[in-house]
């Protein structure tokens, strides 16, 4: 019985070549200690496991001692478990462990050698900061995990393992500070994780995509690849997910003006963080409305505007072919296929292409009556504050919803863009983040939260945790990194 479940395991393992089988002889027994070297660490495995092998089978003590050994955990000085199931022995020797097989013991034995190859900590490449933590995660999960024990050493905070994937096998981790959390969010978190029933995943975003909240555009997690972003939300009472093989971390739940802020506004003295998050949501507006109040304002409501502006206006307009509404599609989309551009060059010359092209693009339009200048001018000005939001995901849904309300601008006018920005507004104050209202705390209108949303006051003044994330108030400072 024993033999077969070995040739089971042979089985499941058939054709997979750098599976390697060590064979030895321990007490006139045929043993074999299975695993795959590239995946494991071989110091280890050389030291604390083959080595006691070897000298168990020179040793005088006989196949009993050896067993009653092997029970009390007094054979090899790394900890080590068994398993009778051939099916999840296989399993483990993919997964980068050690399995040992001893004939006359209906049981494998197995240690934790998992060594994947890894690039060391560097710097976050997408959100830079000045000041503060130069340090981002990287893809391998033990490695996060370890930044964030290093922000946070309290025996409050907790981390939970799932196994997503029939055969990725992807370690995910539910992280939280236990007391701080809303439990039903936990709660609601983990039966979701529990659900998932996929093949494979390979990124935090195929993760997110099998959580059932409302459908929107708009993100509800909130993505970053710094841990002390991560740990100051933590501590604010939101819970933290990391994926293996995954150098970003996902945060729950998440409010509209929790994406707008930057670690950065943390670091910096609290006068500037506040001018700064002022411009940002300034400029998020200008974002997304400008373009459309342009075409709509120059197409049905030119009255608005000063005359001696409307007569430059006018002037630059008067050879364009099209319509304000055609030529600010057309260099809307050429600014995006600009930036698309620059993102999938390479580095060295990605923003030199896509600042290069810009200028050489534009000119060459207006020179050539395609454009005018003022809608280059409008268009140039969206680019640059779409760049100003912290988040990539929330940047990206606004971007898109430029053109939407371009389209009501230049066929309704500016009724047209109030009609489309209230039924933007109606959804996201109908939206909900697992249970958090995503325009809090606007709408519902919070007072005693608003210290840190469009400004940033003093930390010793920031006592209090959010409503939006914690039901515990007044335990510790609920302060950003």
């Amino acid at each position: 019985m024993n033999q077969d479940i070995f040739k089971v395991v042979k089985e499941h393992l058939n054709a997979c070549p750098d599976v390697i089988y060590k064979s030895f002889i321990i007490h006139e027994r045929s043993c074999a200690l299975i695993y795959i070297q590239s995946i494991v660490d071989n110091d280890t495995l050389q030291k604390y496991i083959s080595s006691p092998l070897l000298l168990e089978g020179s040793s005088d003590r006989n196949w009993e001692q050896f067993c009653k050994r092997l029970d009390q955990g007094l054979t090899f000085s790394v900890p080590y478990q068994s398993t009778s199931d051939a099916k999840e022995a296989s399993d483990l020797v993919v997964q980068g462990k050690a399995v040992l097989y001893i004939e006359g013991i209906s049981a494998f034995y197995y240690f934790d050698t998992t060594q994947y190859q890894k690039r060391s900590i560097s710097e976050s490449q997408n959100e830079l900061v000045v000041t503060g933590p130069q340090e981002a995660f990287i893809e391998d999960i033990q490695s996060n995990l370890s930044l964030i024990r290093h922000k946070i050493k309290h025996p409050d905070l907790k981390m939970k393992e799932y196994m997503i994937g029939d055969y990725t096998k992807t370690s995910v981790y539910v992280i939280y500070i236990d007391g701080l959390q809303k439990p039903e969010i936990l709660h609601q978190i983990e039966e979701q994780l529990q659900n998932i029933s996929v093949d494979g995943i390979f990124g935090i975003s195929y993760l997110v995509e099998h959580f059932k909240e409302k459908s929107s555009p708009f993100p509800i997690f909130q993505d970053t690849e710094r841990p002390d972003a991560v740990a100051a939300s933590l501590l604010e009472g939101r819970i933290g997910v990391l994926m293996d093989g995954t150098p970003t971390a996902i945060i729950a739940p998440v409010t509209f003006f929790s994406l707008l802020q930057s670690a950065e506004d943390y670091y910096q003295n609290y006068y500037a963080a506040s001018w700064i998050r002022l411009v940002r949501i300034f400029f998020t507006i200008v974002s997304v409305l400008l373009p459309s109040m342009y075409v709509a304002v120059t197409t049905f409501h030119p009255q608005v505007i000063p005359t001696s502006m409307l007569i430059t206006i006018a002037a630059a307009r008067e050879n364009i072919p099209f319509s304000a509404l055609t030529e600010a599609i057309i260099m809307e989309l050429t600014f995006e296929a600009l930036r698309e551009a620059g993102t999938r060059i390479p580095k060295p010359v990605g923003q030199t292409v896509s600042i290069i092209g810009a200028i050489v693009i534009g000119q060459a339009a207006v020179l050539a009556g395609i454009v005018s200048a003022p809608m280059v001018i409008v268009v140039s000005i969206t680019g640059i504050a779409s760049y100003i939001i912290p988040h990539l995901e929330l940047g990206l849904i606004l971007r898109l919803l430029r053109f939407p309300l371009l389209i009501l601008g230049g066929t309704m006018g500016l009724l047209g863009v109030f009609v489309g920005t209230f039924v933007i507004y109606g959804h996201l104050v109908s939206l909900k983040s697992f249970g958090t209202p995503y325009m809090q705390p606007v709408a519902p209108l919070v007072l005693s939260d608003w210290k840190d949303t469009f400004l940033r006051v003093p930390t010793p003044l920031m006592k209090n945790r959010s409503t939006a994330f914690s039901k515990i108030r007044n335990r510790r400072s609920s302060s950003k990194p």
